[in-house]
Protein backbone atom coordinates (compact mmCIF):
# COMPACT_ATOMS: atom_id res chain seq x y z
CA UNK A 1 0.00 0.00 0.00
CA UNK A 2 1.20 3.54 -0.93
CA UNK A 3 2.10 5.96 1.64
CA UNK A 4 -0.42 8.33 0.78
CA UNK A 5 -2.63 8.81 3.94
CA UNK A 6 -6.13 8.33 1.55
CA UNK A 7 -5.21 5.99 -1.74
CA UNK A 8 -7.39 5.96 -4.52
CA UNK A 9 -8.13 2.47 -6.89
CA UNK A 10 -10.16 2.52 -9.54
CA UNK A 11 -11.71 -0.43 -11.83
CA UNK A 12 -12.33 0.04 -15.24
CA UNK A 13 -16.39 -1.00 -14.43
CA UNK A 14 -17.10 2.52 -12.75
CA UNK A 15 -15.90 1.06 -9.03
CA UNK A 16 -13.67 3.38 -6.88
CA UNK A 17 -12.28 2.40 -3.46
CA UNK A 18 -10.84 4.58 -0.57
CA UNK A 19 -8.92 3.52 1.81
CA UNK A 20 -7.97 5.36 4.59
CA UNK A 21 -4.01 4.07 5.07
CA UNK A 22 -2.66 4.76 8.74
CA UNK A 23 -2.86 1.02 9.68
CA UNK A 24 -0.30 1.59 12.11
CA UNK A 25 -2.82 4.02 14.49
CA UNK A 26 -6.18 1.52 13.21
CA UNK A 27 -6.42 4.58 10.43
CA UNK A 28 -7.43 7.45 13.66
CA UNK A 29 -8.27 10.67 11.74
CA UNK A 30 -6.36 13.68 11.51
CA UNK A 31 -6.44 16.67 10.14
CA UNK A 32 -3.90 15.77 7.38
CA UNK A 33 -5.95 12.55 6.80
CA UNK A 34 -9.22 14.58 6.39
CA UNK A 35 -7.50 17.11 3.73
CA UNK A 36 -6.33 14.17 1.85
CA UNK A 37 -9.36 12.30 2.27
CA UNK A 38 -11.64 15.44 0.85
CA UNK A 39 -9.67 15.94 -2.05
CA UNK A 40 -10.16 12.57 -3.33
CA UNK A 41 -13.94 13.28 -2.68
CA UNK A 42 -14.30 16.94 -4.53
CA UNK A 43 -12.55 15.15 -7.79
CA UNK A 44 -14.90 11.77 -7.87
CA UNK A 45 -17.80 14.21 -7.09
CA UNK A 46 -17.31 15.40 -10.76
CA UNK A 47 -16.09 12.08 -12.28
CA UNK A 48 -18.71 10.50 -14.53
CA UNK A 49 -16.51 7.51 -14.70
CA UNK A 50 -17.78 6.73 -11.15
CA UNK A 51 -20.51 4.47 -10.78
CA UNK A 52 -20.14 3.74 -6.79
CA UNK A 53 -17.63 4.35 -4.16
CA UNK A 54 -16.21 1.89 -1.31
CA UNK A 55 -14.97 3.34 1.82
CA UNK A 56 -12.72 1.14 4.04
CA UNK A 57 -9.75 1.04 5.64
CA UNK A 58 -6.15 -0.29 5.38
CA UNK A 59 -4.93 -3.38 7.68
CA UNK A 60 -7.23 -4.76 10.26
CA UNK A 61 -9.32 -2.08 11.37
CA UNK A 62 -11.98 0.23 9.55
CA UNK A 63 -11.09 3.30 11.32
CA UNK A 64 -10.32 3.67 15.50
CA UNK A 65 -11.75 7.28 15.39
CA UNK A 66 -10.25 10.98 15.92
CA UNK A 67 -6.52 10.29 16.62
CA UNK A 68 -6.50 11.88 19.90
CA UNK A 69 -3.01 13.14 19.73
CA UNK A 70 -4.14 15.11 17.06
CA UNK A 71 -6.22 16.82 19.60
CA UNK A 72 -3.90 16.87 22.20
CA UNK A 73 -1.25 18.55 20.01
CA UNK A 74 -4.25 21.12 18.55
CA UNK A 75 -3.44 20.28 14.89
CA UNK A 76 -5.91 21.71 13.36
CA UNK A 77 -8.01 21.53 9.80
CA UNK A 78 -7.87 24.34 7.56
CA UNK A 79 -11.20 25.78 8.63
CA UNK A 80 -13.13 25.30 11.67
CA UNK A 81 -15.87 22.60 10.36
CA UNK A 82 -13.72 21.09 8.16
CA UNK A 83 -14.10 17.80 9.47
CA UNK A 84 -17.55 17.90 9.66
CA UNK A 85 -18.04 19.14 6.38
CA UNK A 86 -15.83 16.20 4.40
CA UNK A 87 -19.04 14.16 5.80
CA UNK A 88 -21.11 16.18 4.08
CA UNK A 89 -19.60 16.17 0.98
CA UNK A 90 -18.47 12.09 1.16
CA UNK A 91 -23.05 11.89 2.05
CA UNK A 92 -23.68 14.32 -1.04
CA UNK A 93 -21.75 12.15 -3.63
CA UNK A 94 -24.22 11.64 -6.41
CA UNK A 95 -23.31 8.04 -6.69
CA UNK A 96 -24.39 5.12 -3.92
CA UNK A 97 -21.70 4.76 -1.45
CA UNK A 98 -20.12 1.48 0.37
CA UNK A 99 -18.83 1.70 3.98
CA UNK A 100 -16.17 -1.99 4.31
CA UNK A 101 -15.96 -2.03 7.77
CA UNK A 102 -13.59 -4.32 9.31
CA UNK A 103 -11.96 -4.54 12.78
CA UNK A 104 -12.52 -1.58 15.14
CA UNK A 105 -15.03 1.75 14.22
CA UNK A 106 -14.93 3.54 17.29
CA UNK A 107 -16.69 7.39 17.63
CA UNK A 108 -15.38 9.54 14.67
CA UNK A 109 -14.75 6.41 12.91
CA UNK A 110 -18.61 5.69 13.06
CA UNK A 111 -19.44 9.44 12.41
CA UNK A 112 -17.11 9.19 9.15
CA UNK A 113 -18.80 5.33 8.27
CA UNK A 114 -22.39 6.88 8.62
CA UNK A 115 -22.07 9.12 5.96
CA UNK A 116 -22.37 6.43 3.45
CA UNK A 117 -25.18 5.11 1.84
CA UNK A 118 -24.83 1.68 2.96
CA UNK A 119 -22.48 -0.26 5.57
CA UNK A 120 -21.41 -3.59 5.32
CA UNK A 121 -19.38 -5.15 8.32
CA UNK A 122 -17.03 -8.24 9.14
CA UNK A 123 -19.20 -10.31 11.85
CA UNK A 124 -16.70 -9.75 14.07
CA UNK A 125 -15.93 -5.59 13.90
CA UNK A 126 -16.05 -3.70 16.32
CA UNK A 127 -18.42 -0.30 16.60
CA UNK A 128 -19.34 1.78 18.92
CA UNK A 129 -19.78 5.67 20.10
CA UNK A 130 -17.05 6.03 22.50
CA UNK A 131 -16.86 9.93 23.01
CA UNK A 132 -18.88 9.49 26.40
CA UNK A 133 -15.53 7.61 27.43
CA UNK A 134 -13.08 10.77 26.54
CA UNK A 135 -15.12 13.44 27.81
CA UNK A 136 -15.96 14.35 23.95
CA UNK A 137 -19.32 15.67 22.20
CA UNK A 138 -20.38 14.73 18.78
CA UNK A 139 -19.86 17.57 15.93
CA UNK A 140 -19.63 15.68 13.06
CA UNK A 141 -22.87 14.72 12.79
CA UNK A 142 -23.36 11.75 14.53
CA UNK A 143 -26.46 13.02 17.01
CA UNK A 144 -28.51 13.06 13.40
CA UNK A 145 -27.05 10.28 11.43
CA UNK A 146 -27.05 7.47 14.15
CA UNK A 147 -30.68 7.75 15.25
CA UNK A 148 -31.70 7.95 11.62
CA UNK A 149 -30.14 4.44 11.27
CA UNK A 150 -31.30 2.53 14.53
CA UNK A 151 -34.08 5.18 15.86
CA UNK A 152 -33.45 7.44 18.98
CA UNK A 153 -33.92 5.40 22.24
CA UNK A 154 -31.05 3.14 20.49
CA UNK A 155 -28.92 5.89 19.99
CA UNK A 156 -29.47 7.35 22.73
CA UNK A 157 -28.29 4.18 24.53
CA UNK A 158 -24.91 3.46 22.71
CA UNK A 159 -24.27 7.27 23.25
CA UNK A 160 -25.13 7.27 27.17
CA UNK A 161 -23.37 4.41 27.40
CA UNK A 162 -20.18 4.34 25.26
CA UNK A 163 -20.62 0.65 24.65
CA UNK A 164 -18.82 -1.35 21.32
CA UNK A 165 -20.89 -4.02 20.37
CA UNK A 166 -20.27 -6.46 17.24
CA UNK A 167 -20.64 -6.13 13.26
CA UNK A 168 -23.87 -9.03 14.18
CA UNK A 169 -25.35 -7.03 16.73
CA UNK A 170 -25.05 -3.83 14.56
CA UNK A 171 -26.63 -5.69 11.40
CA UNK A 172 -29.36 -6.50 14.18
CA UNK A 173 -30.37 -3.12 15.01
CA UNK A 174 -29.61 -1.53 11.81
CA UNK A 175 -26.80 0.09 12.52
CA UNK A 176 -24.85 -1.70 9.55
CA UNK A 177 -26.90 -3.30 6.37
CA UNK A 178 -25.03 -6.46 6.95
CA UNK A 179 -22.62 -8.57 9.01
CA UNK A 180 -20.76 -11.10 7.13
CA UNK A 181 -17.71 -13.48 8.19
CA UNK A 182 -14.35 -11.81 8.35
CA UNK A 183 -13.15 -13.91 5.17
CA UNK A 184 -16.30 -12.80 3.38
CA UNK A 185 -16.67 -9.40 3.47
CA UNK A 186 -14.24 -8.33 0.78
CA UNK A 187 -16.07 -10.49 -1.77
CA UNK A 188 -19.67 -9.40 -0.12
CA UNK A 189 -18.28 -5.75 -1.03
CA UNK A 190 -17.42 -6.44 -4.36
CA UNK A 191 -20.16 -8.47 -5.15
CA UNK A 192 -22.79 -5.56 -4.03
CA UNK A 193 -20.77 -2.70 -5.53
CA UNK A 194 -20.63 -5.00 -9.08
CA UNK A 195 -24.68 -5.19 -9.00
CA UNK A 196 -24.92 -1.05 -8.43
CA UNK A 197 -22.98 -0.64 -11.70
CA UNK A 198 -24.59 -3.28 -13.63
CA UNK A 199 -27.43 -0.37 -13.42
CA UNK A 200 -28.05 2.36 -14.84
CA UNK A 201 -25.88 4.87 -12.89
CA UNK A 202 -28.23 7.76 -13.74
CA UNK A 203 -31.01 6.28 -12.34
CA UNK A 204 -28.75 5.69 -9.57
CA UNK A 205 -27.95 9.23 -9.13
CA UNK A 206 -31.59 10.59 -8.95
CA UNK A 207 -32.74 8.06 -6.79
CA UNK A 208 -30.11 9.39 -4.26
CA UNK A 209 -31.05 12.75 -4.73
CA UNK A 210 -34.99 11.74 -4.42
CA UNK A 211 -34.38 10.27 -1.27
CA UNK A 212 -31.94 13.31 -0.34
CA UNK A 213 -34.54 15.29 -0.88
CA UNK A 214 -37.68 13.54 0.36
CA UNK A 215 -35.98 13.89 3.71
CA UNK A 216 -36.70 17.77 4.00
CA UNK A 217 -40.25 16.90 3.23
CA UNK A 218 -43.37 15.97 4.26
CA UNK A 219 -44.42 12.98 3.20
CA UNK A 220 -47.28 13.85 0.79
CA UNK A 221 -44.11 16.84 -0.46
CA UNK A 222 -41.84 14.19 -1.21
CA UNK A 223 -44.67 12.12 -3.39
CA UNK A 224 -45.75 15.08 -5.55
CA UNK A 225 -42.37 16.13 -5.61
CA UNK A 226 -41.35 12.84 -6.87
CA UNK A 227 -44.25 13.21 -9.78
CA UNK A 228 -42.64 15.93 -11.17
CA UNK A 229 -39.49 14.24 -12.22
CA UNK A 230 -37.54 17.05 -11.13
CA UNK A 231 -34.26 15.56 -12.19
CA UNK A 232 -35.32 14.35 -15.82
CA UNK A 233 -34.76 11.00 -17.27
CA UNK A 234 -31.03 8.83 -17.05
CA UNK A 235 -29.17 9.27 -20.40
CA UNK A 236 -29.29 5.58 -20.80
CA UNK A 237 -33.16 5.42 -20.36
CA UNK A 238 -33.80 4.14 -24.17
CA UNK A 239 -31.14 1.97 -24.70
CA UNK A 240 -31.82 -0.01 -22.12
CA UNK A 241 -35.41 -0.26 -22.42
CA UNK A 242 -34.32 -1.47 -26.21
CA UNK A 243 -32.19 -4.51 -24.73
CA UNK A 244 -34.00 -7.64 -25.15
CA UNK A 245 -36.06 -9.28 -22.44
CA UNK A 246 -33.33 -12.18 -20.61
CA UNK A 247 -35.13 -15.08 -19.58
CA UNK A 248 -35.60 -15.28 -15.79
CA UNK A 249 -34.84 -18.93 -15.41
Amino acid sequence: MSDELVVRTDTPDGITTLTLNKPAKLNALDPSMFVAFRAHVDAIAQDTSVGCVIVTGAGRSFCAGHDLSSISSKERAPSPHFEAETVDALEALPMPTVGKIRGHCFTGGLEFALGCDLLIAADDAQLGDTHGQWGLVPVWGLSVRLPERVGVSTAKELMFTSRRISGSDAAGIGLVDRAVPANQLDNTVDALAGEIVANSWGTNRIDKQLLADASHMSRREGIEAERLRPYGAPDDMAERMARPIKPTS
